[in-house]
């Protein structure tokens, strides 16, 4: 298992609009395929169905901010988590480069971080970081000064651009994602879970926990 990340070169928005946003999520589903891209006539995977797919990884969780992308996996054939992510990083840099005529060359800072979840303290906080990490979008400088529990849950449930709102809010992309795998990889309840978030989100842990814990960004 492990904690995979990448931003955009000179820390610039790699995402534009919903489209940019959508096109990143849809390909974590359709080339997470040993074989290849998925080739599907739906123009939504939600309504994909009878599939023969092999995949690569199971995908824990994932979020995404305007210059930056977070995924947990776990994988599921040697060197999936590698070949997983040269894939999505290569494909979003090529339709990226294409719709934006005349850009060209890299759009990512460096190849992915590719951090194996090995340590108590990562296994312990890396869903947190994963799920939390989005308050950035509306809490620039949530780590310091907290909103409340039930303010931040409320703007998790409703951002679009991450797992968490096909864990606990009203996502409709749970294809993408094995949450029973998550659930007991971890060994909690979405009950448990949510309970955490709250105790995690008032304790003093927050102000370091990413330097100390999950290397990220």
């Amino acid at each position: 298992m492990a904690h995979v990340c990448n931003r955009g070169v000179e820390k610039r928005k790699i995402f534009l609009d919903d489209y940019d946003y959508s096109r990143f999520r849809d390909n974590l589903f359709l080339l997470n395929n040993v074989n290849g891209k998925i080739r599907s006539r739906e123009r939504d995977i939600q309504n994909v169905t009878n599939l023969k797919q092999e995949k690569l990884v199971e995908i824990l969780k994932w979020s995404l901010l305007p210059n930056h992308y977070h995924l947990l996996l776990y994988e599921l054939v040697e060197g999936g988590i590698v070949e997983f992510t040269k894939r999505v990083g290569n494909a979003y840099t090529k339709y990226f480069n294409t719709k934006n005529e005349g850009r060209s060359g890299y759009l990512f800072q460096n190849k992915a971080k590719i951090i194996p979840i090995s340590e108590e303290a990562q296994f312990l906080y890396i869903p947190f970081y994963i799920d939390l990490n989005s308050l950035d979008v509306k809490f620039s400088k949530w780590k310091v000064n907290r909103p409340s529990g039930s303010l931040a849950m409320e703007f998790l449930k409703s951002y679009n651009w991450s797992s968490f709102r096909d864990y606990f809010g009203n996502g409709e992309y749970s294809i993408i994602l094995n949450k029973e795998l998550f659930y007991k990889t971890f060994d909690i309840t979405p009950g448990n879970y949510t309970k955490e978030i709250f105790q995690f989100l008032a304790s003093a842990t927050v102000s370091t926990w990413q330097v100390d814990t999950v290397t990220g960004f």
